[in-house]
């Protein structure tokens, strides 16, 4: 029992370091790992930025010695060559007497495969320890590895009485300075951030993060400040300006267009990647530019749009959480929706789960994800 407890008590602390680079480690799942010898830790890390050490690596050169440790990772150690080398053959040549992993890797060139490898070098093994806690880490590389594309979530901003913008499309701001920087946590954990051509034409959105606005410790915000998700654009005839400030400054910009679409000189000239997609029911075909998001490794995908976006993506099933920030606030009824759907009938309606609700500042944040 003594034993069991210790074992929580040591994941647990893996756990926490393996948020250190949720802001940080993608495309690779932000992992952390604690050694352990004689009861004490002796070395501990987390996941740096992609082709970086792996967690195990920098708790393993933090120990210096880890003869007869004990290792708990939140995540199977890997077994494959990619820009570093196998973590299961570093503890093993670390002489590592056990392995504790709280989760097996949903990745298929590893799944199971580094368990089994410290198995066939005589390290005692063991998975399973807050496998629950260690899954809600990494959402978006799991539905990536077993599904072919990352976690979908809309973040939107709304009124008491739901409305996300006035008739005349102007939006700024509903919510207040609170809210705004939690979207910049939102925005810095995310691979990738999409939003429609008519949010770009009516805010000039630069859909960047703002480290300064993170409130994070310093080794992290470094870190976070290091990279920028990349910002896609769908916008089918090409109408983005030049100009635009979401295609300048820091990170790379994607345009989605529609095939057949000449791509105007100035856009041409603006230093984007274009990206020529088949349309579908709801405009571009969204099925489509997932695919090709978890082709860039995209794990977490963030929606930053208005209605006609978001109910598209509820419609076509590629929703995984709404996440809504409530202002105290009334817009009245000429003020354009939540998201456009389309019904007449009660039975139509939309069941959703609420699955988190917390005030920020002033406004409230709801987590809702389809029943």
């Amino acid at each position: 029992m003594m034993d069991r407890a210790f074992d929580t008590a040591m994941m647990a602390r893996a756990v926490q370091l393996a948020r250190l680079g949720q802001f940080s480690a993608m495309p690779n799942p932000h992992v952390g790992c604690v050694l352990v010898r004689d009861g004490q830790i002796i070395g501990e890390g987390y996941t740096r930025p992609a082709g970086g050490s792996h967690a195990e690596i920098v708790a393993l050169e933090a120990a210096g010695d880890a003869r007869n440790a004990v290792a708990y990772v939140t995540l199977e150690p890997c077994s494959h060559h990619g820009k570093t080398g196998p973590c299961a053959d570093a503890l093993i040549a670390a002489g590592v007497r056990r392995v504790v992993a709280a989760m097996q890797d949903p990745n298929p060139q590893v799944a199971g495969s580094g368990l089994r490898k410290l198995r066939a070098a005589g390290v005692e093994v063991e998975c399973g320890p807050l496998e629950a806690e260690a899954r809600q880490l990494i959402p978006g590389f799991i539905a990536r590895m077993t599904r072919g594309r990352g976690r979908v979530r809309v973040k939107l901003a709304m009124s008491l009485d739901g409305r996300t913008a006035m008739a005349s499309g102007q939006s700024q701001w509903i919510t207040g300075p609170s809210a705004r920087r939690d979207v910049q946590r939102l925005r810095a954990s995310s691979c990738a951030i999409v939003t429609g051509v008519g949010t770009v034409l009516a805010d000039d959105c630069a859909l960047t993060v703002r480290p300064a606005e993170l409130d994070l410790p310093a080794e992290q915000a470094l870190l976070a400040a290091a990279r920028q998700p990349l910002r896609v654009i769908l916008d089918s005839g090409l109408r983005t300006p030049p100009h635009a400030r979401v295609l300048g400054g820091e990170g790379s910009s994607l345009l989605c267009h529609a095939a057949g679409a000449a791509v105007p000189a100035g856009l041409a000239r603006a230093g984007v990647e274009f990206s020529a997609l088949g349309t579908g029911e709801h405009g571009l075909d969204l099925r489509q530019l997932m695919t090709e998001l978890c082709a860039r490794q995209c794990n977490e995908i963030l929606v930053e749009s208005g209605p006609r976006l978001a109910g598209a993506l509820l419609r076509e099933g590629l929703l995984d959480e709404l996440i809504v920030y409530m202002a105290p606030a009334l817009l009245g009824d000429r003020a354009r929706p939540l998201l456009s759907l389309p019904l007449d009938d009660m039975a139509d309606k939309v069941q959703l789960h609420i699955d988190d609700v917390r005030k920020i500042g002033q406004d409230w944040r709801l987590v809702v994800k389809p029943a």
